[in-house]
């Protein structure tokens, strides 16, 4: 297994401006954004075949997109086709200090609710084409829950490790994967139980 030695460089972006936010907070838009960020550059037509929509209204949404500076036109060989990348390599979002900012705490939350219903969708897709799968990639997936007795500190640290080792790997950013690599979706969720006394 070979980890990328020098990653394109990494841009992402915190987001707190609630008008940014609520740029986001569209299923569709959010739809494309994630397309573009884990398969790189795409034309109208191939997101809105990739999103099950129409070309049109992918192309007004992304036109919305880059109004907000999450995407933009990348030029293109033969300049028939204009396709759109993202501008980030990754996103963080909400407010760093919500109470003062309750508008932008509403739009960031909004914008988890969205992400998370966009995952499980993803999952379940997954989950119904997982016996279409050659036999290597069904063995590979994984969906693992685990209740863990941990402090915040402890936590953080956890989950800090998993990002160091999950960053070499990310679409935008790798430059040596190999040629029989494939886009995967990984997604990590960590939290207190919500019935936590």
């Amino acid at each position: 297994m070979s980890f990328a030695s020098s990653p394109r460089d990494e841009r992402r972006r915190q987001i707190t401006d609630r008008r940014e936010l609520r740029a986001l907070a569209h299923p569709l838009r959010l739809a494309l954004l994630d397309h573009l960020m884990s398969f790189g550059e795409q034309t109208a037509a191939r997101c809105a075949e990739a999103v099950g929509s129409t070309t049109s209204n992918c192309s007004y949404h992304l036109r919305a997109l880059a109004r907000a500076g999450f995407v933009e036109r990348a030029s293109s060989a033969d300049g028939r086709e204009r396709p759109w990348r993202a501008t980030s390599t990754g996103l963080a979002y909400g407010p760093v200090d919500m109470e003062r900012s309750p508008a932008a705490a509403g739009a960031a939350l909004l914008l988890d609710e969205l992400s998370l219903a966009r995952a499980e969708e993803l999952t379940r897709q997954a989950r119904r084409r997982h016996d279409e799968q050659p036999a290597e990639w069904r063995a590979a997936e994984a969906y693992h829950d685990y209740g863990l007795d941990i402090t915040a500190a402890e936590l953080a640290e956890l989950a800090a490790q998993i990002d160091r080792l999950v960053r070499p790997f990310i679409t935008m950013t790798r430059q040596d994967a190999p040629e029989e690599a494939e886009v995967v979706l990984l997604r990590l969720l960590a939290f207190r139980h919500p019935q936590s006394p």
